[in-house]
């Protein structure tokens, strides 16, 4: 593990700072040119429909390019600022891009039957297999935020040593890999602007999703629900029949199959960060694991890592550079000649 001197933007050396700031300012990607959206069908044998839109932006000869595959936090989507961000940089740097939304996410809730959770990696797995498969797309590095981060890293883990030859490697920034340590972090009084926002957009999605499927869901006490650890003990955990909650957070957190990721794997994580404690990030599993580096900044709040911006190509949003960084590097992707200035290179040898 190492700790990077990531230098955060000035007055956003709080960890609440530098989150609610990189959640609330509008960013804009004037260079990155519309999406192809594309519908994946990520459960063929189940009697339940479910496919999941991603909005893809692919090079003039997508074959011959790199692809990052993108996974967004909870409740985010394909739009969320990051993603659009990580999507710029890696485009621009000959990367084909495919941004995920996860079940129900994005405004797809009529695309699927059922609810997402933390831990759903068949989805990421069969969008895998079409891209290898039918595109054969020969080059692929997954990366995701938060929720996202522990779908990314829980994959390589499930994967073990069967990861297809096509997946490069995987990156995480401000992971969830330890499920009952966040939500814990989010019921301490501090985090209770974040617990609403998480609440009040799950709770919007359910009453949308009963719209999508009537009769399929009780919202009986959905009102009452003042917690994400409520919201999973009544939906999340029994659709998917774990036991409760808490056999839920423990059995879909990356951090169970951390010694078996095989792929080159990039953690990037706050001390700051106001509910993903960086404890978990120093476990043997993951932290002795030779195929991971783990990277610890001492600012960087969660899922923001925004440092000052040069008025010319770099932005200020570290980690993108840094998931691009490693995505060339595990790919060998050929910079542009201006980036091989740009990248964060001396960051990732810390």
């Amino acid at each position: 593990m190492n700790t990077v001197d990531f230098i955060p933007k000035r007055r956003l050396t709080s960890g609440h700072m530098m989150t609610l700031y990189a959640w609330g300012k509008p960013r804009r990607f004037p260079r990155l040119p519309a999406p192809t959206p594309r519908y994946f069908d990520v459960a063929p044998l189940d009697p339940d429909p479910a496919k999941v839109l991603a909005d893809c932006y692919w090079q003039p000869e997508p074959h011959a390019a790199p692809t990052l595959l993108g996974l967004h936090g909870l409740e985010g989507s394909s739009s969320a600022h990051y993603m659009l961000g990580l999507a710029d940089k890696a485009w621009r740097s000959g990367f084909n891009v495919v941004l995920l939304n996860q079940r129900n996410c994005g405004g797809t809730e009529h695309l699927s039957a059922g609810l997402y959770h933390s831990g759903l990696t068949n989805d990421p797995r069969q969008v895998l297999d079409e891209l290898t498969g039918l595109d054969r797309l020969p080059a692929i590095v997954v990366a995701g935020y938060s929720l996202g981060g522990n779908l990314a890293l829980k994959l390589a883990g499930d994967y073990g040593d069967s990861a297809p030859p096509q997946l490069k490697g995987v990156a995480a920034v401000s992971p969830v890999l330890e499920l009952e340590a966040c939500v814990r972090a989010l019921e301490r009084r501090e985090n209770a602007l974040y617990q609403w926002n998480f609440v009040r957009n799950l709770k919007s999605r359910m009453r949308r999703k009963a719209r999508a499927w009537p009769g399929r869901f009780d919202l009986t006490g959905l009102g009452g629900i003042r917690t994400v650890r409520q919201f999973d003990a009544a939906y999340t955990a029994p659709f998917w029949g774990f036991r409760d909650a808490e056999d839920y957070y423990h059995r879909a957190s990356a951090l169970r199959v951390a010694e078996r990721i095989r792929v080159p794997a990039l953690v990037i994580a706050a001390e700051d960060d106001p509910f993903v404690p960086t404890a978990p990030f120093r476990e043997p599993s993951l932290a002795r694991n030779p195929s991971v580096r783990v990277l610890i900044t001492r600012h960087g709040g969660h899922c923001a890592f925004v440092g000052e911006a040069d008025g010319r190509e770099d932005d200020g949003y570290w980690a993108e550079r840094a998931i691009v960084a490693f995505a060339k590097d595990v790919t060998s992707a050929r910079p542009s000649a201006g980036e091989r200035i740009r990248a964060p290179s001396p960051a990732l040898r810390a």
